[in-house]
């Protein structure tokens, strides 16, 4: 079953470092592997060049470990536009080469995450990651600091217990 347009949420237990805490939307998945924006990862950083028509309200989101220097556009539109791919219902991968036809809500990624052939679901059968629906506020929230808890929040129990894990259990 293919997980495109689906969230990945961070276990608590997950040891790498990169992926503490994360919310990553997943924007491929097939057998040669699955490739991710992780959403709650603003920067202070602003886009600074895209093509005239993209308006960009907010700050550049760091999308994973993988190609930093790459940027990628998701996109939140009714229809697609020249060269955009449907990821979920109104989630599209968007094409920031071209102006668009019309300017949709947009956030920007710097990099992505990736894995393997197999990879994301080893690391899921061993509970490294949390696969969650998607909803389109997910995806450009305004509050990415609270996403891995309300994602959380709205599982069945008890993968909704862990909404109130604390951010360092070291101190209970």
């Amino acid at each position: 079953m293919s997980l495109t347009g689906f969230l990945l949420v961070a276990s608590p237990t997950l040891g790498d470092l990169n992926f503490a805490g994360a919310v990553v939307f997943l924007i491929h998945h097939d057998d040669p592997g699955a490739v991710g924006v992780i959403l709650n990862r603003p920067t202070t950083l602003a886009v600074e060049r895209l093509p005239q028509g993209w308006t960009i309200a907010g700050p550049v989101h760091a999308g994973g470990p993988v190609e930093p220097e790459i940027a990628i556009g998701l996109a939140d539109s009714d229809a697609g536009q020249g060269g955009w791919e449907q990821v979920a219902d109104s989630v599209w991968l968007a094409d920031l080469e071209a102006a668009p036809e019309t300017v949709p809500r947009i956030r920007v990624f710097s990099g992505y995450a990736g894995w393997g052939s197999g990879q994301l679901e080893a690391e899921i059968a061993r509970g490294d990651w949390i696969v969650a629906e998607a909803e389109l506020e997910d995806v450009f929230t305004d509050d990415p600091s609270g996403l891995w808890r309300r994602v959380l929040a709205r599982q069945s129990d008890p993968i909704r217990l862990l909404a109130s894990y604390p951010t360092d259990p070291s101190l209970n």
